[in-house]
């Protein structure tokens, strides 16, 4: 039977939409070359000006985007002010489990994940924010400098990327919002913990003090403006910092990194000496917790971290990684990414909980 005139055949129909779809396809690829190329003229401009720091974080977003398929998204968070939060996440699904990685102070998402970004992805499906006044990207109008409101943007992205259970990992000033995320924003989401060189477990009395030993406004201490500044930072956060840090290079990280969003960030900080966490007295986590610190780490003292375990009691594990500062995941990246692997996906059932390894006893034990 022939087909009525001005009525497609099946066959025919199946051959348009495959055409179309080969289209779109082109599109895509095509889209995606250009970004690329573009990129590409970006690192080769900023390599013949001699903008090292630009350079990199461009050749960290070519690396995302092209090796490791992770993209930048922007999502318009709910809430009566409007928020924006950047969130680097894989552009294709998976059945790898999710995770959250929560930067610090020290930079954005990009930066302070770069050498773990690569490791962790292969068995887990990342999400790694910048957070808000972090970059900029990532933008609030809130009034808010709370890390509960940090916690709630969190929680808020997690839900519009469709993840309702997730583990998480934060870092410093990270760290304080993982914690407050598990206990209360996210409690109910959240499987386990690692909480990195983190000041949670210090009292609000402690964090001034620690301030005040910088002998400078800890806004000038965190969020440096001139190449000392930045130098004494990276030698206070590092054990082993970079033995060629010139000005021209820290000149330009600072503007990178430092000048965005400069007076919200201070906020932050102040809010942060003020209030912690914003959770008085500190609960303990209902989820199983791992606990990584660096054995010289001048930022938080180790202190800190045996009370935090002490703390969590039977639900916690700690580990102290050797010849690490407070950068523990650019400094002790190999060893950070190993026990977040073995914590979440190795032995989720057989770590021995409520000890503490690699500890420094009378006798004298050996770190990791």
């Amino acid at each position: 039977m022939q087909a009525r005139a001005g009525t497609p055949s099946p066959a025919g129909a199946t051959t348009t939409a495959h055409a179309m779809k080969q289209h779109q396809q082109q599109q895509a690829t095509t889209t995606t070359l250009f970004a690329l190329l573009s990129l590409a003229l970006l690192l080769l401009r900023l390599l013949l000006r001699l903008r090292l720091a630009a350079f990199r974080d461009a050749f960290l977003s070519l690396h995302l985007l092209a090796r490791l398929r992770i993209r930048p998204i922007h999502l318009r968070l709910p809430g009566p002010h409007p928020t924006t939060l950047r969130v680097w996440c894989p552009s294709a699904p998976s059945s790898k489990p999710p995770l959250l990685l929560l930067h610090g102070f020290g930079g954005d998402a990009k930066w302070t994940w770069a050498r773990n970004l690569a490791p962790l992805s292969r068995d887990f499906h990342v999400y790694a924010p910048d957070l808000c006044f972090f970059g900029s990207a990532s933008l609030s109008l809130s009034p808010l400098r709370s890390v509960a409101f940090q916690a709630r943007c969190a929680a808020d992205a997690m839900r519009l990327l469709g993840v309702p259970r997730y583990d998480v990992v934060g870092i410093s000033y990270g760290g304080f919002v993982a914690y407050r995320l598990a206990a209360v924003e996210a409690r109910g989401s959240v499987g386990r913990v690692v909480v990195m060189t983190t000041g949670v477990a210090a009292t609000v009395e402690e964090m001034g003090e620690m301030a005040a030993r910088e002998e400078r406004a800890v806004e000038d201490a965190l969020l440096p403006d001139t190449a000392d500044g930045l130098r004494r930072l990276v030698r206070r956060s590092m054990h082993r910092p970079p033995p060629w840090m010139p000005d021209f290079v820290l000149h330009d990280f600072i503007q990178l990194m430092f000048v965005d969003q400069r007076k919200e960030r201070t906020e932050l900080l102040q809010e942060l000496l003020k209030n912690g966490a914003g959770i008085d007295p500190l609960p303990v986590l209902p989820q199983k917790t791992l606990v990584l610190w660096g054995d010289k780490d001048q930022v938080f003292p180790i202190d800190l971290g045996y009370r935090l375990h002490r703390h969590l009691g039977g639900e916690s594990r700690l580990e102290i990684i050797k010849d690490a500062g407070h950068a523990l995941q650019l400094e002790g990246a190999e060893k950070v990414n190993r026990f977040i692997r073995s914590f979440l996906i190795d032995e989720p059932n057989g770590l021995e909980f409520g000890v503490a390894r690699n500890q420094r006893p009378p006798n004298g034990a050996k770190y990791t």
